[in-house]
């Protein structure tokens, strides 16, 4: 299973910074789309945990607008300002 430090990272690499290279406003993460990326589909508790934290948006640098379906939940959107 993935650990938080890896799930941040992950998530700050291939959603948050791509998203700033392309000037836009939100990005969106679907909780399964990390979970198979991570090559981990027993990481969903640990995937919401993270993008639910406030941990993540510090170290994003992002603030949680939305939040669509379970937490957790493999289906689940996080929306976040950049």
């Amino acid at each position: 299973m993935a650990n938080s430090e890896a799930i941040r990272k992950h998530l700050i690499e291939h959603y948050v910074a791509p998203a700033r290279q392309r000037g836009d406003f939100t990005v969106t993460v679907q909780v399964a789309t990390t979970t198979r990326e991570l090559g981990d589909e027993t990481a969903i508790p640990a995937v919401s945990a993270v993008l639910g934290s406030e941990k993540f948006e510090q170290e994003a640098r992002v603030r949680r607008l939305a939040v669509d379906g379970p937490i957790p939940g493999g289906r689940t959107l996080f929306v976040y300002k950049l």
